[in-house]
């Protein structure tokens, strides 16, 4: 790693520790209703709100009831966002005059969208309206991560209570986290976005006219239905438009991902230099870290958050290290050809097939590891350009169930049920009942956590397998080989853990992965979430035990690599395989004399 990295890393994790406890503080004293910041001055508006839509914010919920006006919920955003999508050519604010999106894709990316993946299947600027991007995508922004947010809630709740029949209030930790945290910090970055020069307008498409005319090939199908590549010269150039900015801050914040453009954040309209680039990666991270401790203070122990934020953070370093480390290398073949591989006189050197000038490897990489780190399907390069080690490290991200800060809300709980498998697998070892935070882990939550944990690799392993039996499946991937396969494992890696990033090579814009991609996001979000309801259910009921001699602290060194351990045993053994297939036989392919 060169200089410029190490630098980086330490500004973007200073920066992140910094923010961790007085915004992990803030979101504590929003989710237990105290009039803190924004909700002193939005009471009012959160009052109108439940009367509005009937709800009584003292009545709270058991874990059924609470997992039900979730579903349901989510439910009805997705047929919203599906009929929004088809209907939009009828609808306004679409100075393009777009068509209505085809239904298999519609129905992705309504799935996609409702479960904080945004797998875009589509080309944004080119077939969505600006309302389907405001009213659909941009809402579900907001709703799919207050949704992750409001679980992690719950389940501290019922890790902190005792003796209790209810976890909280879906709608009421819905409004509040929507109102008082996503929506304030999320118009705070948008003004700093816009400040930046990424554009925010109604306008429609420009077209400009170039300083020189360009010649480029273009595929078109002739009269024998033959697919042929012709040359076309222009001198004018189409500048797409729209509400940019607003919907960025979102994606990151959120940890979503979906770009109003296809090539996301490395569009300069999206992020216009290594300024906005720092500032997104924080803003991606910024929530899950804070999470954290928030957990240590719902409990009543602070400590216990920051064992949880150190163990992701000993699982990030390492993965950015081997990441940026692998594109700082380059491509041997090139090398041995005598080909420069620098893109300009500011880089080092190494492998920049694939990522903007503007950031260079550092930025590229940190963004990625973030990325794939957390449930965001944002890029600021492209994924399927990296090096074979490098690609491996975000696949891995994503197969450790994207524990390592993670998705908003799904990072923690995600964690924390590690955690309780954690103290399992030590009570086994010393011969005592297993406990976390006072609660006896006992056979219901064990099994609850085996579903949670293991429905992501089941997802991504049976639906890999289908992909490459299958001609439609095959058919989606470019290239040939371990690159091929891993462009596949890579999809549904990503689609499992609702991240959303994509190995570019890969052709997913078809019925075969739209349906089977939707399925995969749809179970893969939730099925853990009824399961980590029903574990805080579970716990809330049950007695707080007094520590004694014999309790294993979950707070100091040992439990953090018990944590630790427990996350790579999971993952190395599930997947190992799998990647010795795709990136793993690529690399030694590539460096092979």
């Amino acid at each position: 790693m060169t200089a410029q990295s190490w630098e980086l890393l330490a500004l973007f994790l200073a920066l992140t520790l910094l923010c961790v406890k007085p915004l992990g503080l803030y979101m504590a004293k929003v989710v237990a209703g105290e009039p803190v910041g924004p909700a002193r001055s939005s009471g009012a508006l959160e009052r109108l709100i439940y009367r509005l839509c009937g709800i009584d914010p003292a009545a709270e919920m058991g874990w059924q009831r609470y997992a039900i006006a979730l579903l349901v919920f989510n439910a009805l955003g997705g047929v919203l966002l599906y009929v929004l999508q088809r209907l939009q050519y009828e609808l306004p604010l679409n100075p393009q005059h777009f068509a209505g999106v085809s239904p298999d894709t519609a129905f992705n990316t309504a799935i996609s969208f409702i479960t904080n993946t945004n797998w875009q299947s589509y080309t944004p600027e080119t077939s969505l309206s600006y309302l389907t991007q405001m009213m659909g995508l941009a809402v579900q922004n907001f709703l799919s991560a207050a949704t992750g947010i409001a679980v992690a809630v719950a389940l501290i709740r019922g890790l902190a209570r005792h003796s209790a029949r209810t976890i909280g209030n879906f709608w009421v930790d819905l409004t509040r986290v929507t109102l008082y945290v996503l929506l304030p910090i999320a118009a705070l970055i948008a003004v700093v976005l816009v400040s930046q020069g990424v554009i925010q307008n109604f306008s429609p498409y420009k077209t400009v006219s170039l300083l020189q005319p360009v010649t480029y090939p273009q595929q078109r199908v002739n009269a024998a239905g033959k697919t042929v590549t012709q040359s076309v010269t222009t001198d004018v150039q189409t500048l797409p438009m729209g509400p940019v900015a607003s919907q960025e801050a979102i994606k990151e914040l959120g940890t979503n991902g979906g770009g109003f453009f296809t090539a996301t954040s490395a569009h300069p309209y999206e992020n216009p230099d290594a300024l906005t680039n720092l500032i997104e990666i924080l803003a991606i991270v910024l929530i899950p870290a804070a999470l954290t401790y928030t957990f240590g203070h719902m409990v009543g122990d602070t400590r216990q958050g920051w064992a949880v934020l150190a163990a992701m953070l000993i699982l990030f370093v390492p993965l950015y290290v081997l990441c940026n480390h692998a594109e700082q290398l380059g491509n041997p073949r090139l090398t041995a050809l005598g080909v420069n591989q620098t893109a300009s006189r500011l880089q080092s050197g190494g492998n920049m097939e694939g990522k903007e000038v503007r950031f260079g490897i550092a930025g590229s990489t940190l963004f990625a590891t973030v990325a794939t780190a957390t449930s965001t399907g944002a890029v600021d390069s492209m994924h399927d350009s990296y090096m074979p080690l490098g690609g491996l490290a975000l696949l891995f991200n994503m197969m450790l169930g994207e524990v390592v800060f993670g998705g908003v809300g799904s990072g923690l709980y995600s964690m924390l049920i590690f955690a309780i498998v954690g103290v399992f697998i030590a009570g086994l070892m010393i011969g005592r009942t297993p406990e976390y935070l006072g609660k006896k882990i006992e056979a219901f939550e064990m099994k609850m956590s085996s579903i949670a944990i293991l429905v992501m690799p089941v997802l991504v392993l049976v639906g890999t397998a289908v992909a490459v039996s299958l001609p439609a499946g095959r058919a989606g991937a470019f290239n040939p080989g371990a690159h091929g396969f891993a462009e596949i494992l890579y999809a549904f890696t990503s689609a499992a853990n609702n991240n959303g990033s994509a190995f570019a090579g890969i052709n997913a814009a078809t019925p075969f992965y739209n349906i089977t991609l939707g399925l995969v996001m749809w179970i893969g979000r939730y099925w853990p979430i009824v399961a980590v309801l029903a574990i805080s259910g579970s716990l809330a009921a049950k007695k707080r035990i007094p520590v004694t001699a014999g309790t294993m602290p979950t707070h100091g060194p040992t439990f953090i690599l018990l944590l630790i351990g427990t996350v790579l045993l999971v993952g190395a053994l599930t997947f190992v395989p799998a990647l010795a297939l795709g990136p793993i036989v690529e690399h030694l392919l590539l460096w092979r004399h």
